[in-house]
């Protein structure tokens, strides 16, 4: 006489090894999954390339982390914490050694820092991708001709379009979306048909991103969107070169007394989970030459004079797109060989007297021990009054740079590119992101194969 059938959703004793190829089959069908394999028992799968893709669309994975941190920033702007005034919203803006806020005299500087940049080139057009609180909006809408920001989060964008500021209009957008309708009826509405930004302008952002892909869809839109002579300043970058060394000052601020051991143990753990873009200029540089444009960048250091984790990891990049060569090009000057014996405005000027030069080979004092280091807001000081800049090294974050004139600063992005460092946190999450939806297919569609081991390979 016959048993009795399995209960709906059980499986018979006999078909418990068939479960992982059943549950295999299942997987292979959905559409964030290239395909699905059996291997010692686990159901190894693969990303498919459209759901991480961000173009020709946005893939759903893509979607789904850049809607994180939308609803994060919208959160914390809607607690508006920070907010000093209706100018001045720091909100979200903590020290990662202390957790305390930075320091509001602090922020002010690197807020002026920055619309110095955007203003070196005397813009009259500025399209900011990821506009935030409107630190840069308040402070450039009165000195360019007309200002257009977008941001992912709403609350921003009502908060700043009920401001009312003069020559200003305020989109809810992503920044893959600045060649999108909305963002180009917005230009029009503030400079007229067919306007074109002579500056596209993120700042603090990139560290939003996914992953170099992304960057690289952005960036390239930003660099054709612009006008013939105008810039992408691409602002407060986190540099890949300095990750573990910023994890080490992070943990060294939490404990003093460890050893160099472990807080060498804890900043590599640090950096391997770090949820945050990071990159160096010569990643930037190869996106730069993937353009039929031309296109020369310069790499800046942050200047601000407090120490902490803005003036020591991030770095400034400013993309200057079908600008006209310098007349007469900089004669390198190396640090070293300047009079040692005097102080730093002396050495300077007698660099800099020299005509268009770089003095290069300047060892970053809050990076480098050295007796020749020098901080960048020293030297920043020491130029006061002068058409003359701080760069940073494109091939090592701990060297500084100074450039007389500043337009001397960008360089051919053919003399950038390199081997590049990035940390891409999108591989985390897509791990994770496609295992929790691979589980919850099958507790959908095979529910008796719901306890498989799931394993998730990165995209081939």
């Amino acid at each position: 006489m016959p048993g009795p059938e399995p209960l709906s959703g059980q499986a018979d004793s006999n078909d418990v090894h068939d479960l992982p190829a059943r549950a295999a089959e299942a997987l292979a069908g959905h559409p964030w999954i290239a395909g699905a394999r059996v291997e010692d028992g686990v159901v190894r799968i693969r990303p498919h390339p459209n759901a991480l893709a961000s173009r020709p669309r946005i893939g759903a994975l893509v979607s789904e982390y850049l809607d994180h941190w939308g609803e994060l920033y919208d959160w914390t702007y809607e607690k508006a914490e920070g907010r000093h005034s209706g100018d001045l919203d720091l909100s979200g803006w903590r020290a990662s050694d202390t957790g305390d806020p930075l320091p509001v005299e602090h922020m002010g500087e690197w807020v002026d820092r920055t619309v110095d940049l955007v203003l070196e080139t005397r813009p009259d057009l500025v399209l900011e991708l990821g506009c935030g609180t409107g630190l840069l909006a308040h402070r450039l809408h009165g000195r360019v001709g007309g200002y257009v920001g977008t941001d992912v989060a709403p609350t921003a964008v009502a908060t700043l379009t009920a401001a009312g500021l003069p020559g200003t209009a305020f989109v809810r957008a992503a920044a893959h979306e600045a060649a999108s309708a909305p963002v180009a009826g917005a230009l029009e509405r503030v400079a007229g048909a067919g306007a074109r930004p002579d500056c596209v302008l993120l700042n603090s952002v990139t560290q939003c991103f996914p992953d170099l892909g992304y960057l690289r869809a952005v960036l390239l839109d930003a660099i054709s969107l612009v006008r013939p002579g105008g810039t992408v300043v691409v602002g407060d970058n986190r540099h890949a070169g300095l990750l573990t060394e910023y994890g080490a000052w992070v943990e060294r601020a939490a404990d003093p007394d460890a050893s160099d051991a472990e807080i060498a143990r804890r900043a590599a753990r640090r950096g391997e989970r770090d949820d945050e873009l990071l990159f160096d200029p010569a990643c930037l540089a190869a996106i730069g030459a993937a353009s039929p444009r031309e296109v020369r960048l310069g790499v800046r250091a942050k200047t601000m004079g407090a120490d902490t984790e803005l003036t020591r990891y991030r770095f400034d990049a400013v993309f200057h797109v079908d600008a006209a060569d310098p007349p007469v090009a900089p004669r390198a000057v190396a640090w070293s060989a300047t009079a040692t014996a005097a102080t730093d405005d002396v050495r300077l000027a007698q660099a800099l007297s020299q005509g268009p030069v770089r003095v290069a080979g300047i060892p970053h004092a809050l990076l480098v021990r050295s007796p020749d280091a020098r901080t960048p807001a020293g030297l920043r000081s020491a130029l006061a009054g002068l058409d003359a800049c701080v760069a940073l090294d494109p091939a090592d974050p701990r060297v500084l740079e100074v450039c007389s004139p500043a337009s001397a600063a960008p360089r051919p992005v053919a003399e950038h590119v390199g081997a590049g460092q990035a940390h891409e946190p999108f591989h985390a999450f897509v791990a994770r992101r496609l295992g929790e939806a691979a589980r919850s297919h099958l507790r959908r569609h095979r529910p008796e194969a719901r306890a498989v081991r799931i394993a998730v390979e990165e995209a081939a």
